[in-house]
């Protein structure tokens, strides 16, 4: 009979072997691949994960936080935050030359734009005996400290700004501070920035051509000239407490004019 023909059996028994090896090959691909596209699921098991992500603990290994508070800077070196105008007399010459100028106050140098190639550079005050900046308020007239003796030692060749010309010479050397943010840390004061601080400080020459930092008080000025209290109290009484800055050098300067 036909179904018991060695050639219809050993047909069958190659067929139901190949079955079975496809079956014991296949199987195991079908457990690793629906774990592999369950990673990429939709958005559910991603948004899940970016949360686990973000619960991390900023300092931990497994994740880095980006601070972003900080603001930048506030202010600038420079004095006037402008060109003007000017007239600079370099030590050791006699002729002043004519440019457009600003002072670093930090850096003590003139910044100046070239006559000829209008590149902005830069001239250390050790090379500058005079300048004089022509602004909207008037001439303004800087010189070294340097050139001048000081109660105490100035560390530095500042510029000093001409208040009042002998006698009683009136000067303000004028700086600011470099004040460094402060946010970082549980104990700080949360400024964010950071900030160049104007910082004027104010000298009177006194005997023997020696200038005395004086500040712009009343009871600064009577200790500096004690024999002058009437006067100085009386013209701080008339100018009241609420005089800005520039209304107390004003002062100063016809107190001086009156010695």
């Amino acid at each position: 009979m036909s179904e018991h023909n060695p050639f219809i059996v050993n047909k069958y028994f190659r067929l139901m072997r190949s079955i079975i090896l496809f079956i014991v090959l296949f199987f195991p691909c079908c457990l690793v691949f629906p774990q592999s596209a369950s990673t990429y699921q939709g958005g559910i098991n991603g948004d899940l994960n970016l949360r686990a992500i973000g619960s991390l603990n900023p300092s931990s290994a497994g994740a880095v936080s980006f601070d972003n508070r900080y603001e930048g800077v506030q202010g600038s070196p420079r004095l006037f935050d402008t060109l003007f105008a000017s007239l600079m007399l370099p030590r050791g010459d006699e002729k002043y030359i004519q440019f457009l100028s600003d002072l670093d106050i930090v850096n003590n140098n003139v910044l100046f734009l070239h006559p000829r190639t209008g590149v902005l550079m830069e001239l250390s005050s050790d090379n500058i005996k005079e300048l004089i900046i022509s602004t909207d308020r008037g001439d303004i007239i800087f010189r070294t400290t340097g050139e001048i003796s000081f109660e105490k030692t100035m560390k530095e060749d500042k510029f000093y700004q001409v208040l009042k010309d002998s006698p009683n010479q009136f000067i303000k050397v004028p700086d600011k501070l470099f004040i460094q943010a402060e946010y970082k840390g549980p104990y700080t004061i949360d400024r964010r920035f950071d900030e160049y601080r104007p910082e004027n400080k104010y000298f009177i020459e006194g005997p023997g051509g020696v200038f005395y930092q004086v500040q712009l008080t009343r009871r600064s000025l009577i200790k500096l000239f004690p024999g002058k209290k009437e006067i100085i109290s009386r013209n701080f009484a008339r100018a009241g407490k609420k005089s800005t800055e520039e209304e107390l050098e004003n002062l100063v300067v016809s107190l001086l004019e009156e010695f």
